[in-house]
């Protein structure tokens, strides 16, 4: 993927314009392309910069759903679990879940909910869930709480990379024909006849505007779905509500096992979830309600607090602030509906078609990406006389999900395009980190990062991995993008400071000051 290429067709007609390069926007242009429609995608920072880069990388169809009632978006959602695994073997894997039970009654509860979890999953079920005697679950979770144990029921669900996923996305819908762009916000819609026929396009990298023609626009910008909205319809009410989750980065020694543990019960009804995850332990999340969306949002000291606290509980060792390797909130998009708490708003997903054409899809989640851009790309089609054609993504393997599936398993890389990069880069990033120097240099590359910050959190996960480990590299990784990209030693210097700044927001101590400074 190259932005000297994306560029050069912005003055192509297209049949579909989707705006926002996150989970919702790069799912329905591999799905309208895979149809042989027109597609271009422009995203305002970086591919899934915002909340598809925060996830707690779980493809999952929601215990907490299923406690909930919610049976219809469990079973969508463990469908579309199974065809992840299935189209994406190289991003996406099995992961087993300890459910612990410090109560008698727990083990047949949970496990007479999760056999119904199986249940719904049908053909594409994984590993069948089983109750376990306490022995059993502190073999499979060494470092849990063992006072009051009773044991567990261990499921299974799946886990992925979110970012990888995201770039792997945008490289099938290039390799389908459509054309994607990255720091490219759109400035407003076009209007012919009082439809919207397009949109004018920035480009923050190069300078100046572009007037985009498009047949039919789809916004897909996530938690900023209104503010496109407004540009259509200034009167437009609000649909989304904001809430803030964060997760923490721990050592592997808090984890390490291959276990997942689901921590039940929580203060404010949610789950939490300690996960082994690229050698490190993920725990979280969060649900904060927000005013309004921010582009880089920040923990919270009292979250962070929530997290390490509810952890506790039913971890041997505590984890403390000094044991935080890296600290990173995402915002989710919630479909507005009745009541105070945003955990009782809908992670449903919701299409909109506005009176002049415009298609807002709002709301969903990460596991039920490609059924949300079926179903935007089939209203989107009839709103625009597009031709009818199926959806074909169901069993659309991947990029790269044939190639090797070793190290490099995750980039989609051919055993060439490897053999040449090691030999031209040799070496490691950083030894806290899982990354060579060839990698950093086959994203620069081939993965359309513009700025040190695309590598660092993104393209690699240096930065929600380890911050210090990320800040010590990102000098090094400077260099290499100059060298690579022709950029002077003022970019260079620019771009270590702006990167500076960012790390700062993923280490515990900085978010705690920030908003003790903020009152």
């Amino acid at each position: 993927m190259e932005r000297s290429g994306a560029l050069a067709r912005l003055g192509e007609a297209y049949d579909v314009l989707v705006v926002g390069g996150g989970a919702t926007g790069l799912g329905v242009a591999v799905d309208a392309a895979a149809r042989g429609y027109r597609t271009l995608v422009v995203e305002g920072r970086d591919f899934a910069q915002g909340t598809s880069s925060r996830s707690t990388k779980l493809v999952h169809g929601g215990v907490r759903y299923l406690q909930q009632g919610n049976v219809g978006l469990v079973r969508e959602a463990l469908h579309e679990r199974g065809l992840l695994l299935r189209n994406a073997p190289h991003l996406a894997r099995e992961l087993c879940f300890l459910l612990p039970a410090y109560k008698w009654w727990e083990r047949p509860f949970y496990g007479l909910g999760l056999a119904l979890y199986d249940l719904l999953a049908g053909s594409l079920k994984l590993t069948p869930t089983r109750v376990v005697d306490a022995r059993t679950a502190v073999a499979l979770a060494p470092t849990i709480r063992q006072a009051g144990l009773q044991g567990g029921v261990l499921y299974s669900d799946a886990q992925f990379d979110d970012a990888r996923l995201a770039i792997i996305l945008a490289r099938t819908a290039r390799e389908r024909g459509a054309a994607l762009l990255n720091y490219a916000p759109v400035r407003a819609l076009l209007k012919t006849a009082g439809r919207v026929s397009g949109a004018v396009v920035a480009d923050e990298v190069g300078g100046g505007e572009h007037a985009v023609r498009a047949r039919v626009v789809v916004n897909a910008t996530g938690v900023f779905s209104d503010t496109i909205r407004r540009m259509d319809d200034p009167a437009a009410e609000e649909i989304i509500a904001v809430s803030q989750g964060i997760h923490l980065v721990l050592d592997r020694s808090f984890l390490p096992g291959e276990t997942a543990i689901l921590v039940p019960h929580t203060d404010d009804g949610r789950v939490i979830f300690i996960i082994p995850w690229q050698g490190r332990a993920l725990v979280g999340t969060t649900d904060t309600p927000m005013l309004a969306p921010t582009v880089e949002p920040t923990a919270l000291a009292s979250e962070v607090a929530y997290v390490l606290e509810h952890a506790g509980r039913y971890l041997a060792k505590r984890p403390t602030p000094a044991d935080v390797l890296s600290v990173f909130a995402g915002l989710r998009p919630l479909v507005q509906g009745k009541g105070g708490r945003t955990a009782t708003l809908s992670r449903d997903h919701a299409l909109l078609l506005s009176d002049a054409g415009l298609v807002t899809i709002a709301g969903g989640k990460w596991t039920t990406y490609r059924r949300m851009a079926q179903d935007t790309v089939d209203l989107a089609a009839k709103a625009a006389g597009l031709p009818a054609r199926p959806c074909l993504t169901a069993s659309l393997r991947l990029y790269g999900a044939d190639g090797p599936h070793g190290r490099w398993r995750e980039f989609g890389a051919t055993p060439g395009e490897i053999a040449a990069y090691e030999a031209r880069y040799p070496g490691e990033l950083h030894p806290n980190l899982p990354y060579s120097l060839a990698m950093a240099a086959y994203v620069i590359e081939r993965e359309m990062a513009v700025k040190v910050e695309d590598v660092l959190s993104r393209r690699l996960r240096a930065l929600i991995l380890d911050a210090r480990a990320a800040l010590a590299v990102a000098p090094r990784v400077a260099h290499l993008m100059a060298a690579l990209q022709g950029h002077d030693a003022a970019w260079e210097r620019s771009e270590l400071a702006a990167f500076r700044a960012l790390a700062s927001r993923y280490m515990v101590e900085q978010s705690e000051a920030e908003v003790t400074a903020d009152g």
